[in-house]
């Protein structure tokens, strides 16, 4: 073992020159926006209201209802007053409704495995450069990486894209109104609050499909390193 890390390190050349190219360049951008996709979804933490008066006299109650990552809204409660005159300051709990936690989690998942591979990748460019080139294994071995990742954050995105919007519906204010049993009820009085602002969300799944057109655009950069492309473009001096 120590003879394998003693030749991993004397293999090491530190040479920041290929991010200065597009194959490095482009990687480095992969990583900067695969960082910010999966921590602008994980970190986030909502915040939904509406607001009933029992018998449109009464004193006005403002609901709140707070939700997060990994988004499994059946499992937040929330108290509202059953509004019957006969038991006063009677609550019932509520449940929010859906679980959108598989394509949070998965669209996470992807983040987390590109930005592994990303600074892995980015150690070989700038200290293994010299073995990456003469190796043909090793661009082929990234090409094909590249291209799953690519698929990934295209089926990633797009069911994220989809599980946000549903989250969006599911922590309506309007929506969770027509749910409560006292809003039905026209002598009590019930009204949207504030909505929560999903700004880091929408934010994630645009990163998300950023990160399609990058990876998919780094992998002919990559192909050009292979030994495919070598062999397709003969030099001048075999032609």
């Amino acid at each position: 073992m120590e003879s394998v890390g003693q030749q991993i390190m004397s293999g090491f050349r530190l040479d920041i020159s290929p991010l200065k190219e597009p194959l490095g360049f482009i990687r480095l951008l992969e990583w900067v926006f695969v960082i910010f996709a999966f921590a602008s979804t994980v970190d986030y933490s909502g915040n939904t209201s509406f607001n009933i008066q029992c018998h449109g006299t009464g004193p006005i109650h403002e609901i709140n209802i707070s939700f997060k990552y990994p988004f499994r809204l059946h499992a937040h409660s929330f108290d509202v007053p059953t509004c019957d005159g006969n038991k006063t300051g009677e609550m019932k709990t509520y449940y929010l409704s859906g679980d959108f936690s598989s394509s949070a989690q998965f669209f996470v998942a992807v983040g987390v495995l590109g930005f592994l591979y990303c600074t892995s990748i980015l150690v070989v460019y700038v200290g293994y450069q010299h073995m990456y080139r003469e190796s043909k294994h090793g661009p082929v071995f990234d090409l094909l990486i590249t291209g799953i990742f690519t698929f990934l954050w295209l089926v990633a995105s797009s069911a994220w894209g989809k599980g946000l919007t549903d989250v969006k519906l599911a922590t309506s204010p309007a929506q969770l109104v027509s749910l409560i049993n006292a809003c039905r009820i026209s002598e009590n009085k019930c009204s949207p609050g504030a909505l929560s602002a999903f700004g880091p969300l929408n934010s994630s799944v645009i990163s998300g499909f950023l990160n399609i057109i990058i990876w998919a655009g780094n992998c002919w950069f990559i192909f050009k390193e292979t030994h495919f492309h070598t062999q397709a473009n003969p030099s001048a001096t075999q032609q």
